[in-house]
């Protein structure tokens, strides 16, 4: 019976088929490994672009995550003391809170509009402070600086004077817009703060779940060392930075030294804050406004610093940051310099408390072993002139030690 035949089957009596193809003999169709790999990187090019972009966008949304989970990790030692004596953890949190707050509102209240005009004046007298400044040093050291140049070369234009002051004391429009802004991005912060401080726990189980049982124990000690240390790290700077400027304000203030208030806040956050250079940089600004008043103030005021510096030191800081782990100044300023550079103030401002518990972490899992002793090397005796070994020294028999080998071999006598 006849029928039609298969366009595919080959032809009675004719040979193979060929493979359909160009000229040259290869197939049409790509292989399947080159087409996935294609997707895969059409995939992973769109993946780290939709990144970028939402890095780019989110940026300042994701700093003040972070800023708040730094903040809930640094009131926990506090909250969890308050649990301790029989509050709930939400209650205890949101005390923790709201005297934070206060304590913010109170100090606005107190010295805020001083702290405003204080800062206006200065920065509009920064010329006069300059040239000064300058004044006395030709004085002193018999030198021929141009008081005009000095301004000039720090950009202290008359025209940037009245710009800063204009940002330092905004009309009634820029106040209460910058008011509405800080006070959103004040209760966002705070919003945050609280549930991840509230939730901790809850929060430790919830991203413990996402690994198997044998990382678990490792999850719970790292956010258990992260906690203690950067909290205890953070708490202790900030009491130390608070002691600092209010002994610094009452010493400026019994001086007379003008602009006293931002001089003193100045002073306790930039010493506590910017390691290795932030205590010289701390008390030079003072003593530079206080050298274009009297020189002697500011001469009073650099032998504060250096005493002040030295009570810190060996009465305050080991008793406070007892606790706390010890950072080396260069890794502390390293890590500053590289936060600034990544992602700006904030970065430098949080950067430390992010060494010191990656640090911790590492002193608690890494490994480290004992230092081999060097033993001496034996010198070998001294061998009689013309004397010589009869048969030249194998291999080191099996057991032998390391001393053996390196023992010489002398020559037995002749028989």
């Amino acid at each position: 019976m006849d029928r039609t035949q298969d366009p595919g089957e080959p032809v009675a009596g004719a040979g193979p088929r060929e493979p359909e193809g160009d000229a040259a003999g290869r197939p049409d169709r790509a292989p399947p490994w080159l087409r996935r790999a294609a997707l895969f990187v059409l995939v992973a090019v769109a993946g780290y672009q939709v990144l970028v972009w939402a890095f780019r966008n989110l940026s300042g949304f994701l700093g003040l995550l972070f800023l708040a989970w730094i903040f809930s990790i640094s009131v926990e030692p506090v909250v969890d003391a308050l649990e301790r004596r029989g509050l709930r953890r939400g209650a205890a949190t949101g005390l923790v809170l709201v005297g934070l707050v206060g304590l913010v509102v109170g100090f606005v209240a107190v010295f805020g509009t001083l702290l405003v005009d204080q800062l206006a004046q200065l920065v509009s007298g920064l010329p006069d402070v300059v040239g000064n400044v300058v004044l006395w040093v030709n004085r002193t050291f018999d030198t021929d600086f141009s008081a005009g140049d000095v301004v000039a070369s720090l950009q202290l234009t008359p025209e940037r004077i009245q710009q800063l002051v204009q940002e330092l004391t905004p009309g009634v429009v820029g106040i209460v817009a910058s008011f509405v802004g800080l006070l959103f991005q004040a209760l966002t912060f705070l919003l945050f703060a609280f549930y991840m401080s509230a939730e901790g726990p809850r929060l430790r189980i919830t991203v413990s779940r996402w690994f198997p049982p044998r990382h678990q124990r490792v999850i719970a000690t790292v956010w258990t060392i992260a906690v203690e240390k950067t909290g205890g790290y953070v708490v202790s700077r900030l009491i130390l930075a608070t002691v600092s400027a209010v002994a610094t304000g009452l010493f400026l203030w019994l001086l007379g030294v003008p602009f006293w208030l931002p001089l003193a806040l100045w002073t306790g956050l930039v010493s506590q804050f910017v390691p290795t250079i932030g205590t010289y940089l701390a008390i030079a600004v003072p003593a530079v406004i206080a050298l274009s008043g009297e020189p002697r103030d500011a001469l009073w005021v650099v032998v504060f610093g250096i005493v002040y510096q030295q009570v810190e030191n060996y009465l305050l800081a080991p008793r406070i940051t007892a606790r706390t782990v010890a950072i080396h100044p260069a890794v502390a300023f390293g890590a500053v310099l590289a936060g600034a550079g990544l992602f700006g103030p904030w970065g430098a401002l949080v950067s430390i408390p992010v060494v010191a518990a990656i640090e911790s972490v590492i002193d608690t899992y890494g490994r480290r072993y004992a230092l081999v002793a060097e033993e001496p090397a034996e010198e070998p005796a001294e061998e009689p002139a013309g004397e010589r070994p009869a048969t030249a020294p194998g291999p080191p028999a099996a057991g032998a030690s390391r001393r053996d080998e390196l023992t010489p071999r002398k020559a037995s006598p002749p028989a």
